[in-house]
C-alpha cells in the first residue's frame, strides 16, 4: 500500500519541484547534531560551497528515525529536499523503486566507483534493478566499546576482552564509584547494544543464520538464549539517569570519567576527539568486545530525491561526486570516527582505534553485513521494539522474548 502511495504521488513531486527549486542551492537534510558529528558534516558543507558555484543548505534534524521521517514527508508532500542522508539499508528502496531518486548510475561508471569502494557489498543496498540510487560516504562499525582507561588504571583491572569480562569487573568498578556500562535509554541504542552482544557472544555464523538465513532452528537455539540471557545482565550494569538519554551524552560520561565504558559505534571516536582526547592514551576502543572480533559494515549514505530541473540536477551529481573525493574521505572521516569507503586513500595519519578498524576489514572474515542491510525497515522496526521492551521488562524470560523474536523473523521480510 505504502509503495503504490509513493507511486501515486510521484508526479506531483516532479510538477512542484520545478517551480521551488532554485539553480545550485541544495539543501541537504541529515541528523548529524552532536559536537563531532557537526565539526564533520561543517567540513562538508565547507568544501561543497569551495567549488565556486554550488551552495549547501543545511537542514539538521535531530535523530535519524524523525530526519527519515521528515524526508518521506517532504517527498511525498512535493517538497523534496536536493539531498538527504540515509543508513546504507533497505531505508529508501521503495524510493528508488518508484522512480523519485536521481540515477547515480552514470557518474558511478564514469568515476569507477565499483573499483575504489571497499568492501564491494557496501554498494548492494544502493543498487536497485540495476542501478545505483546513494552514494555511500564512511563505513559505521556498531561493534565497539569504549572505555576510560584512567579507570581501568585507578580500579586495577585490565580492559574488558569480551562481555563476560564486562560483567565479572561491573562489581569492583561500581564499588570504587564508577558506573561500570553507560547506556542511553533510548530504543536504538539498546538495540545497538544488543547487536554487539549478539555478533561479541554468538559469532558471525549465528548471526547470518538468524538474520540471512532466517534459520528458525537457530533462532531459537541455546546459543540465542546464551545472547539473550548476557545482554539482561547489562541492566545492572547502567545507570538510573540512562532513561531517554542522547548517545553522546552517554559518551560525555566516559569521556569525563563517570563511566567506565559504553558499546557504541565507531562515530563515539568523534566526541573523544573533540574533547580533546587521545586514542590509546585517554580511551581504549575494544572491537567486539571479542577476542575474535567482527565488524558490521554499514554506514551513511545519501540519496538525491529526483528533481525536474536540469540545473539543481547537476549540481547534485556535483555534490555527490565531491563526496567521494579522496581527499574529502580522509577529512571527512578522520572528523567523523568513521572509515573512508574508498580503499585507496592514504590513511597512515589515523589514530589507534582507526587502524584497529582498517585492519580487520582487510579481512572478509571480519566482515558481516549489519541488520538493517537485511531486514525491511518494517522487521527491523519490529526486533527493536522488542528488544527494547524486553530491556525494560526484566520480568520478561528470556524464552518469551526469544520465541517473539523468532516469530518475527519468520513472519517478516
Amino acid at each position: 500500500m505504502k509503495t503504490s502511495r509513493i507511486a501515486l504521488l510521484a508526479s506531483a513531486l516532479m510538477c512542484s519541484s520545478a517551480f521551488t527549486a532554485q539553480a545550485a542551492d541544495l539543501e541537504v537534510i541529515h541528523w548529524w547534531t552532536s559536537g563531532g558529528e557537526q565539526a564533520a558534516v561543517s567540513l562538508l558543507a565547507k568544501e561543497f560551497d569551495a567549488n565556486g558555484k554550488d551552495h549547501w543548505r543545511d537542514s539538521a534534524i535531530a535523530g535519524g528515525e524523525q530526519a527519515r521521517a521528515v524526508v518521506m514527508q517532504r517527498i511525498l508532500g512535493g517538497d523534496a529536499p536536493q539531498a538527504a542522508q540515509f543508513n546504507n539499508s533497505r531505508q529508501f528502496e521503495e524510493l528508488a523503486e518508484a522512480g523519485m531518486l536521481l540515477d547515480l548510475t552514470d557518474l558511478a561508471e564514469k568515476e569507477k566507483w565499483r573499483d575504489v569502494i571497499r568492501p564491494k557489498s557496501i554498494l548492494d543496498p544502493c543498487e536497485v534493478d540495476g542501478k545505483l540510487y546513494c552514494i555511500p560516504i564512511n563505513i559505521h562499525s556498531d561493534q565497539w566499546l569504549w572505555t576510560n582507561k584512567a579507570i581501568y588504571k585507578e580500579v586495577g583491572l585490565p580492559e574488558p576482552k569480551n562481555w563476560q569480562d564486562v560483567i565479572d569487573q561491573a562489581d569492583k568498578i561500581r564499588a570504587a564509584g564508577y558506573i561500570p556500562l553507560a547506556v542511553g535509554g533510548q530504543g536504538w541504542q539498546e538495540d545497538l547494544t544488543f547487536d554487539d552482544v549478539f555478533m561479541g557472544v554468538g559469532g558471525k555464523d549465528l548471526w547470518n543464520r538468524v538474520y540471512v538465513d532466517r534459520d528458525e532452528d537457530a533462532a531459537r537455539s541455546k546459543d540465542m538464549a546464551k545472547v539473550f540471557e548476557t545482554f539482561g545482565k547489562l541492566r545492572e550494569l547502567t545507570d538510573e539517569g540512562s532513561a531517554g538519554r542522547n548517545w553522546n551524552d552517554t559518551t560525555s560520561l566516559v569521556v569525563r570519567g563517570k563511566a567506565a565504558a559504553q558499546a557504541m559505534g565507531d562515530w563515539a571516536r568523534g566526541e573523544f576527539v573533540l574533547a580533546g582526547k587521545k586514542a590509546g592514551e585517554d580511551y581504549g576502543c575494544v572491537p567486539g568486545p571479542s577476542e575474535s572480533p567482527v565488524l558490521t559494515t554499514g554506514g551513511d549514505v545519501f540519496i538525491f530525491p529526483k528533481q525536474s530541473d536540469p540545473e539543481i540536477e547537476a549540481a547534485q551529481l556535483r555534490l555527490a561526486s565531491m563526496l567521494l573525493d579522496p581527499d574529502v574521505q580522509v577529512k571527512f572521516n578522520t572528523a567523523k570516527g568513521s572509515t573512508p569507503v574508498r580503499g585507496d586513500v592514504d590513511m597512515a595519519s589515523a589514530d589507534s582505534c582507526m587502524q584497529k578498524g582498517l585492519a580487520l576489514l582487510e579481512d572478509d572474515a571480519n566482515i558481516a553485513l549489519p541488520k538493517n542491510a537485511i531486514l525491511s525497515s518494517d522487521t527491523d522496526g519490529r526486533i527493536q521494539d522488542l528488544v527494547s521492551q524486553f530491556w525494560n521488562t526484566p520480568s520478561m524470560s528470556i524464552e518469551d522474548v526469544q520465541n517473539q523474536f523468532a516469530d518475527i523473523l519468520q513472519d517478516g521480510s
